[in-house]
């Protein structure tokens, strides 16, 4: 038998510098995986994308019937607050509420369908880290968030007596960006914890809601009586619309000193806390994990 010619396959010389499969648990993946980013992130952004009648424009007219029904109720008689016609108040504070509703909206719906619909495990079997996992989910809250913006200002632009041209646009992008990402964080920590839509919505009515009602959207927080300026005060959106505000007018209504380093500062401050919560929750597989 030994006198029989051997058969060697075409593959056999490289068969045995075959690369050997990686122990389990061990990532083959070691840099930031953007492809499988960019996929969640598109795969976020088409899911809201594919209704934005209702998650874009909706809310963009609903907010603008806000400043309709107040610039025409409170507005006339040339009134004005901290020096600048009331409609020109209002306008950036109602463009800055409508882009924290909308990310928070948009986030904290994420991975709470997954639960509910039994789809949890396309977020967690790809192989993505937490921290890549966090970035592509604010960043599509992020991205909703500015378009409804976007569009919400578009529609002002052409409404009469209102003025919305950015005086300081480092400072609109800036806090919006800030804003944007820090009630992404709320949503996707919220997203977390609920177990059914109840709960998200329990969070949108008792937490969201009156944050940005109770932010100085509708009114100068300097004239609120001290004690319910301290009250202003430890509210985070009131930061984030104080300095997007300032973005287009170029003045604050706050007394506390270098207001809008001060509200950058306490943004970036909230974010981190909420990005380390965030992270730690992910890592833990707390209400996502059976």
């Amino acid at each position: 038998m030994n006198d029989q010619p051997q058969i060697s396959r075409p593959d056999s010389a490289n068969s045995a510098a075959a690369p050997a499969f990686a122990e389990p648990g061990i990532p083959h993946i070691r840099a930031l995986n953007v492809p499988g980013l960019q996929a969640l992130y598109v795969k976020e952004v088409r899911r809201f994308f594919k209704v934005q009648l209702q998650t874009i424009w909706a809310p963009a007219i609903t907010t603008l019937l806000f400043l309709v029904i107040f610039t025409v109720a409170l507005g006339g008689a040339g009134r004005t607050v901290i020096g600048v016609p009331f409609a020109d108040f209002i306008a950036p504070g109602l463009i800055m509420m409508a882009m924290l509703q909308n990310s928070f909206a948009n986030s904290s719906f994420s991975l709470l369908v997954g639960k509910i619909q039994g789809t949890i495990v396309d977020y967690l079997m790809p192989p993505l880290a937490v921290g890549e996992l966090i970035i592509a989910l604010i960043g599509a809250a992020i991205t909703r968030a500015v378009l409804v913006g976007i569009a919400l200002w578009l529609a002002m632009l052409l409404w009469p007596g209102v003025h919305v041209m950015p005086g300081h646009l480092w400072a609109v992008a800036l806090f919006g960006v800030l804003g944007a990402m820090m009630l992404g964080f709320l949503g996707l920590i919220t997203s977390i914890w609920a177990e059914k839509f109840d709960h998200a919505a329990a969070v949108t009515n008792f937490v969201v809601t009156p944050l940005a009602l109770l932010s100085g959207t509708f009114y100068s927080v300097d004239r609120l009586a001290p004690w319910f300026q301290t009250i202003a005060h430890g509210n985070p959106v009131y930061y984030a619309i104080m300095g997007f505000r300032y973005g287009f007018i170029g003045t604050v209504d706050s007394t506390i000193s270098n207001p809008v380093l001060t509200a950058a500062l306490v943004l970036i401050a909230v974010n981190i806390a909420l990005g380390v919560i965030t992270y730690r929750l992910l890592v833990s597989g707390w209400k996502l994990k059976a």
